[in-house]
């Protein structure tokens, strides 16, 4: 093994803030800034703002993501309910209102 992190390793540790690297369905990458972690309703999701804009999504869009459990190997996938998408932004919300005071 390289030694390198996977994606859940980078975004878990506190020291690491680079962005990230995904991989769409045509294996092309695709760069996030970490914008939050949030635990929610026993899971975890991920807030990842892409570098550049993609797929209609505007300049101040951010994507969540779940992290799943595929083949016994810790992964990221998009979340595409609008009610737990929303949820996740106003704990987000919630939280950076609270780091502000």
């Amino acid at each position: 093994m390289d030694g390198e992190q996977s994606v859940i390793e980078k975004l878990f540790d506190e020291n690491n803030n680079e962005n990230i690297i995904l991989y769409d369905d045509n294996d092309s990458p695709l760069e996030f800034e970490q914008i939050a972690i949030i635990p929610l309703n026993e899971k975890i999701y991920v807030i990842l703002k892409p570098v550049e804009i993609f797929g209609g999504l505007k300049e101040d869009e951010a994507l969540v993501f779940a992290v799943e459990e595929i083949d016994d190997e810790d992964c990221l996938a998009v979340v595409s309910d609008g009610d737990v998408v929303d949820e996740v932004f106003e704990v987000y919300d919630r939280l950076l209102a609270e780091s502000e005071e």
